[in-house]
């Protein structure tokens, strides 16, 4: 394996959710999510962010697509054993659903020169619950 490859296996993405009540209207079909990312690079060398996919999936089978660069504004780079965390939120008509989607990433080079022959590869994000408390038993 060349310095610029990398196996997406070694990105991890952890995801913890939380219910945000003071920002929801279950009257008007808002239910509103927070979730926090950490993703952690096991491998050895640097990556870096540059896109999300998302697909959110609400208990009616309402679906949203969320394409972007980035995250939260930023296109982070994780160096090797580091790990990047951030919070972001969504919301749904439904007091149930789930997420899933995937980050497009580049390991960077030691040589900046070589960044042009450098290949996206794609960390998968796993499907995670998004429920007000109470809602599944």
């Amino acid at each position: 394996m060349s310095s610029t490859e990398i196996n997406p296996e070694l990105v991890a993405v952890e995801v913890k959710t939380t219910y945000l009540e003071s920002h929801s209207q279950p009257e008007e079909g808002q239910y509103t999510f927070a979730y926090t990312i950490t993703i952690s690079n096991a491998s050895d060398v640097p990556v870096q962010l540059l896109s999300r996919h998302w697909i959110i999936t609400d208990a009616d089978n309402a679906v949203q697509e969320v394409r972007g660069e980035g995250v939260v504004g930023e296109q982070p780079v994780i160096e090797p054993g580091g790990r990047f965390r951030y919070t972001s939120g969504t919301t749904m008509a439904t007091p149930v659903g789930y997420m899933e989607g995937s980050y497009y990433m580049i390991a960077l080079p030691p040589d900046s020169e070589e960044a042009a022959a450098t290949p996206e590869f794609e960390v998968a994000i796993t499907p995670f619950s998004l429920h007000t408390p109470n809602s599944l038993h």
